[in-house]
């Protein structure tokens, strides 16, 4: 996947620059509908087709996004289909998207638990996560029970292991010693 990432960011880095002089809330709204337009296997198969024009995918793809684009957004899909890029599209949304929380100061945090978190424990969990990590963070919850008790969180590429499950495994490792 290095590979896709490598592809991907000159376009994610010309699309944000853009987004700037623009609506970038919008416009990443629009990229996110076309990366799930192009997540699908579907449509990179239609789009791979030899016997499909550019135009014919462009079509397609818009189509499927059911969101009204940008011309500047309009400008980029054309871009990346005449380039054969649409399977590298949700790497640019997803690069795309750092950048405007790198911008902001913001990183985006996945919080794994063992049990739902209700509102006022995340925001908790958050506060107390942000002063750790050094940066505004937003996060988002997955319930992952074989955790057994605690959370895991993610922050980039970064990781916090609090869980019963980590804990475990450690000690594992240090009686197998």
């Amino acid at each position: 996947m290095a590979e896709l990432a490598t592809i991907a960011r000159p376009y994610a880095e010309a699309l944000y620059q853009v987004a700037r002089q623009h609506d970038v809330a919008s416009w990443g709204q629009q990229i996110e509908a076309l990366a799930q337009v192009a997540v699908n296997a579907e449509m990179r198969q239609f789009a791979d087709n030899p016997k499909v024009s550019a135009e014919q995918v462009y079509e397609v793809v818009t189509a499927s996004a059911r969101l009204p684009l940008d011309a500047g957004v309009q400008n980029f899909v054309r871009a990346v289909i005449d380039n054969g890029r649409l399977s590298a599209l949700p790497e640019v949304a997803a690069q795309f998207h750092q950048l405007v929380n790198a911008s902001a100061g913001v990183a985006d945090a996945e919080v794994f638990s063992a049990y739902p978190i209700d509102d006022a424990q995340l925001s908790e969990v958050v506060a107390t996560l942000e002063k750790r990590f050094g940066r505004k963070l937003t996060a988002s919850v997955t319930i992952e029970p074989e955790l057994i008790g605690g959370i895991r969180v993610v922050v980039g590429d970064e990781v916090l292991d609090t869980s019963i499950r980590a804990r475990l495994d450690r000690m594992k490792v240090a009686l197998s010693a």
